[in-house]
């Protein structure tokens, strides 16, 4: 009889061995998937997540065509894929919840010029078509495969009918931080790229292209049908589209929700 507090020491030993077993504290970990560009604004929200709700977040970053793909197959799961428009693909997979489309933020398009530079004159439609025209050259990310940022400039060149026209001064990056780097280094006159990708201390941000030929782009969540605790997925969505969480994608220089 007197082993019997031994052996229920030892057991209670193992069990607390299993709980904090990797394994375990998998189970209350909830992973996201995101592009690049939302780095800033989720590593400012994260931190306060898990301390709200005890839940741990593990995050990865990549290309945003890359994180579209894996949201779109499956593979590897996670249990919160993060888009920038457009995600018909996805939902369309079935490995997102249908109905659990989050909004977070939108991001606008960007103009920048060589630092010093003088700034043009883009509070217009007709303003920003005749700065182009007059530019010597332009660089923006180039829109395959399926580039949200490089997507949204050409919308635009077609909406001011002036894409064709165009084409012998653009130049596609791999990227907008390429573009950016070409304005700060004078190869191009002209940069345009996501607000939150104009960083290069060698270039001064213009503003942002009116809305009439320019719609931000959406980023939105998701619940991943392969989600261990959809609840908990559903309640790091919440959170990151929460008014908390505006200050922010504003200091990202996005645009909370939408």
């Amino acid at each position: 009889m007197k082993r019997l507090p031994a052996i229920a020491a030892i057991a209670l030993a193992i069990v607390l061995v299993l709980l904090s077993a990797p394994g375990a504290r998998a189970q209350d970990e909830i992973t996201l998937a995101a592009p690049g560009i939302m780095k800033t604004p989720f590593d400012m929200l994260i931190p306060g997540f898990e301390m709200k709700t005890g839940h741990k977040v593990k995050a990865t970053y990549g290309a945003e065509d890359g994180v579209r793909q894996q949201a779109a197959k499956g593979d590897p799961p996670v249990d919160v894929p993060v888009i920038e428009a457009p995600y018909d693909t996805v939902i369309a997979s079935g490995n997102v919840v249908a109905g659990s489309e989050t909004a977070l933020s939108s991001i606008p398009v960007g103009v920048a010029v060589k630092k010093g530079a003088p700034k043009p004159d883009i509070s217009t439609p007709d303003a920003v078509k005749s700065m182009l025209l007059a530019a010597k050259s332009i660089a923006f990310p180039n829109p395959a495969p399926a580039a949200a940022s490089g997507i949204s400039v050409t919308d635009s060149l077609k909406r001011l009918g002036i894409a064709d026209q165009l084409q012998p001064k653009i130049t596609l990056t791999q990227g907008g931080g390429r573009a950016m780097t070409m304005v700060a280094n004078g190869t191009a006159e002209i940069g345009l790229t996501f607000l939150p990708g104009m960083t290069d201390a060698g270039i001064d941000i213009v503003g942002t292209l009116p809305n009439a030929i320019s719609t931000p782009t959406r980023v939105v969540g998701f619940v991943s049908t392969h989600a261990k605790d959809p609840a908990a997925a559903k309640a790091l969505l919440a959170y990151l589209s929460s008014p908390e969480a505006a200050a922010a994608y504003k200091a990202s220089m996005m645009q909370p929700g939408h």
